[in-house]
């Protein structure tokens, strides 16, 4: 199925000359003079190796069909981490170059969005929002409004995100994973 190259998002499959790439990064960029393109970040799914190719945006890209549906993350282990799909309980193992930084919060029963290319994983997406606790973050001072700039936070998940200053250690908070920017308070 051919696209133009400026709707290439994350997960997406390409085919070029001959190989399949999973979209890591997609990036459009308009310049006051002169063509707009697309930069994108690909990985090569039979060899892992990283490319960056650069189209013009309205240029025909090929976009392999894949599989994506549901799964529900089981475990990791030393082969990689193990999920099952709901319906059928068919099991399949991404290696860690597949999940890359959404390992951090993979929870077992976690539901997920698995892209699979010929019943092999090549792409993970995770909820929109995760809850995590915040783990360390400097103090709350008085007289700090909620309106001020934001304070740096560890989660207790590992992963460093910028909370308002009303935040403290402890204190359950939702996050975007896209952007890994703070959303609000958790209601729990």
């Amino acid at each position: 199925m051919r696209v133009i190259a400026s709707s290439l998002r994350k997960g997406n499959v390409v085919e070029q000359d001959g190989k399949l790439f999973v979209v890591l990064k997609a990036e459009n960029f308009h310049p006051g003079k002169g063509t707009p393109t697309t930069s994108v970040d690909m990985r090569g799914i039979q060899d892992g190796v990283k490319v960056t190719m650069r189209w013009k945006t309205t240029e025909q890209v090929e976009k392999a069909l894949v599989d994506e549906r549901e799964y529900d993350f089981l475990y990791d282990d030393g082969e990689g981490y193990h999920f099952m799909e709901p319906e059928s309980f068919e099991q399949v193992t991404a290696s860690p170059d597949v999940v890359g930084d959404s390992a951090a919060f993979l929870e077992p029963g976690m539901r997920v969005f698995l892209q699979t290319f010929e019943g092999n994983p090549i792409s993970i997406e995770l909820p929109q929002r995760v809850t995590v606790e915040i783990a360390e973050t400097e103090p709350v001072l008085k007289g700090q409004t909620a309106s001020s700039s934001y304070k740096p936070a560890i989660t207790n998940v590992g992963v460093r995100i910028m909370v308002p200053p009303h935040i403290a250690v402890g204190t359950r908070v939702v996050i975007n994973t896209a952007d890994l920017t703070y959303v609000e308070r958790a209601k729990d």
